[in-house]
């Protein structure tokens, strides 16, 4: 159990918040690719710690991480013109570059040198791994951009299903660092079988234990922590382990254990104190590993299927998450198709903010 104040320095990240102040020293992922595909293409909104973004790729391909509002009356640039190397606005016609630079005023005399005398907010870039990237703090404290885990190399295929949920990033996290309620809420789709270890199919992921109380080991490391979750297997339970390691790099950052096919991770980038940017990764060897679209059906994470404009699940409370009882009583556990969908029933259900003030927790959440 935790204080009130404690559960807040933890969740909150707008603004001077401790916890978003220290995220903004990270390269933070800001969207997909394939957002931002096309040169000149539409501008795209992100909203990251409590800030509004607008993204666009300009008439170079060069990909621009600016304010939406344009430094001239505030009017957003969302709706600008995305033309010969700049976003104009369309209410007085200014037009800043992907650094910011205020390349025309034309409501101004063309003898001004306002122009030059104005910087639009606008920050450093890096495209990896399927997403844009960009370094959202102090200039000084700026570090090397390094691939993350899960896109080691160029080649390495990745492929995302993302989901903009109403919700803490704090409890997302938590979801993906315990280990122990894969047993119960994804046990229809990470089911126990006769395996000597992890697997996957077209449909399901496998895993050679029955036991829903692992034993829990945690190592703290300088990259966060990782640690084991200790299972009986179904072969030699007298004499060996069924272990699933789990690594969690700080900020927001879970690397999940793989199957024999690809590797699995998940990244929750904070949108604001109660909304994130989930986005639950499949990696590994092209011929191994789910494309993209293939890997959205798996999750159940398909865009206009399961997902309105702006990656916003269809699946709600008030919908009960489609959820199927008579599935249920055919022997499906949760009734909810999809292992992240079955994870947003319970994290939206724990409200905006989790309030920690009120958990007991027990053995099996010692990672959380």
């Amino acid at each position: 159990m935790i204080t009130h104040e404690e559960n807040m320095l933890l969740c909150q990240v707008e603004k001077q918040a401790p916890a978003g102040q220290m995220m903004r020293r990270h390269w933070v992922p800001i969207c997909l690719l394939e957002e931002v595909s096309e040169a000149d293409g539409t501008p795209v909104k992100a909203r990251i710690l409590g800030e509004d973004l607008v993204v666009f790729r300009d008439s170079d391909g060069q990909v621009g991480v600016i304010d939406e509002k344009c430094p001239h009356r505030g009017a957003s640039l969302l709706f600008g013109r995305n033309e010969e190397g700049g976003l104009r606005c369309l209410y007085h016609g200014w037009k800043m570059d992907v650094n910011g630079n205020v390349l025309e005023m034309v409501s101004e005399p063309q003898s001004s040198a306002m122009a030059d005398k104005v910087k639009h907010k606008a920050y450093p870039v890096q495209e990896w791994g399927g997403f844009v990237w960009a370094y959202l703090g102090p200039k000084e404290t700026q570090p090397e951009f390094v691939p993350p885990r899960w896109a080691p190399t160029a080649q390495t295929r990745v492929s995302v299903g993302k989901a903009v949920l109403p919700v803490n990033w704090a409890q997302i996290l938590e979801g993906a660092i315990d280990s122990a309620h894969s047993s119960s809420l994804h046990s229809s789709d990470m089911v126990p079988a006769r395996v000597h270890g992890a697997e996957a199919t077209d449909k399901s992921w496998l895993r050679p234990s029955t036991d829903k109380a692992p034993r829990m080991q945690v190592q703290k490391t300088s990259y966060g922590f990782r640690y084991a979750a200790i299972r009986r297997p179904i072969f030699n339970a007298q004499t060996h382990d069924y272990v699933r390691a789990t690594v969690f790099v700080a900020p927001w950052t879970v690397l999940i254990p793989p199957n024999n096919l690809y590797n699995v991770a998940n990244v929750n980038v904070p949108v604001d104190d109660t909304h994130t940017c989930f986005y639950f990764i499949a990696w590994g060897d092209a011929a191994q590993t789910h494309e993209t679209e293939t890997w959205r059906k798996f999750l159940g994470l398909s865009l206009s299927i399961d997902l309105a404009s702006q990656y916003r699940p269809l699946r709600n409370y008030d919908n009960r998450f489609w959820q199927d009882r008579q599935a249920m009583k055919a022997g499906n556990f949760t009734g909810i198709r999809g292992i992240p969908n079955q994870d947003m029933a319970m994290w939206l259900t724990m409200g905006s903010i989790a309030d920690r003030t009120q958990d007991r927790l027990g053995a099996s959440d010692l990672a959380i």
